[in-house]
This record gives structure tokens, sequence and C-alpha cells, in this order.
């Protein structure tokens, strides 16, 4: 008997190792990615990559969304980091301020 393999899903096609690994050592469940990704916004940080987080209009946006302000306030403090091509390099929680030049 044969072991059938999914076909991978866009969303995870687009993550790298890299932030599989991050997004499972920080705690930062596919579900708030996706959220990230689709409310967040984009700064780019001059090198080619694109800098997905939640500002205040973002989280706004999100409130209106969703009836939880719980996740939302979770959400307020990740970022995402999304290489050109849009594949995502890596996750976290931010700790500094995101210049945005």
């Amino acid at each position: 008997m044969q072991a059938t393999v999914s076909p991978l899903t866009p969303r995870t096609a687009s993550l790298s190792f890299h932030a599989r690994a991050r997004m499972q050592q920080r705690g930062i469940r596919e579900s708030a990615l996706d959220m990230l990704l689709s409310y967040g916004k984009e700064a780019h940080d001059h090198h080619g990559a694109v800098i997905l987080y939640m500002d205040k209009a973002a989280q706004k946006r999100l409130e209106a969304a969703s009836r939880l302000k719980s996740e939302v306030r979770r959400l307020a403090g990740l970022y995402a980091v999304l290489s050109r091509h849009g594949q995502v390099l890596t996750v976290g929680h931010r700790t500094r301020r995101i210049n945005r030049v």
C-alpha cells in the first residue's frame, strides 16, 4: 500500500523552512499569520524584502472584520518578512519599532 501525499495549499507552500521553524519556536499559529497577511501594513526594507506588521489602522480594520479583540491585541506585535516573490521568509514578535524611511 502506498502512502498518498496531500498537495500543499498555497498558504503552506509559500512558507520557507526557516519561517516554519520560527513559527513553531515562537508559538505563532498559521491562522495568526493568515490574518497578518490579510490585514497587515507593508513596509519595504530597501533590500528587496517586504515587512508586514500590524499598525493601528490595520488593527482597526481587523477589529471591524473580527469580533475578537483579544485576537487583535495578540496580533499587534507580530511581523513577517516576505521575499519579493511573496514567500514568507521569517516571522516573529516585534520588540522594536519598524523604521519606515
